[in-house]
């Protein structure tokens, strides 16, 4: 299972995380191999794989935040130590990502997108 998009909230905050479950069991560390506790469908945030300093798809206020997120379930990282994908936000694809304010009419009328893409790559082979 894999969900993706623009969440609207960071990693740590409260409704991302009903998503993706309380810390402890994430990729990377060792309870990520325990099973979880009565929940069969948990799903694993891949935002700790973006290099910490790409680790953001929008500038608001002049800080970077990460609100675009990709959850997918156990079965899509197979292995102990799970075989992680490749993940980024791609911040440079374009120039430099525009930093917005609460306006979201600030920007009406400029070309592209205020969010960055976040992409990752699965070698099923």
């Amino acid at each position: 299972m894999i969900i993706l998009g623009d969440l609207n909230d960071v990693t740590e905050a409260a409704t991302t995380q009903i998503l993706h479950g309380p810390g402890g069991s994430e990729i990377g560390t060792k309870g990520f191999s325990l099973p979880d506790q009565g929940d069969d469908a948990r799903l694993f945030n891949l935002a700790p794989l973006i290099p910490p300093k790409r680790r953001f798809s929008r500038v608001f206020r002049g800080n970077g935040e990460l609100i675009d997120h990709i959850l997918v379930s156990k079965e899509l990282l197979p292995g102990n130590p799970p075989q992680t994908p490749v993940v980024d936000s791609h911040i440079d694809g374009l120039g430099s990502l525009p930093s917005i304010s609460e306006q979201p009419s600030q920007r009406r009328g400029e070309p592209g997108s205020d969010h960055a893409p976040i992409t990752a790559t699965f070698d099923f082979s």
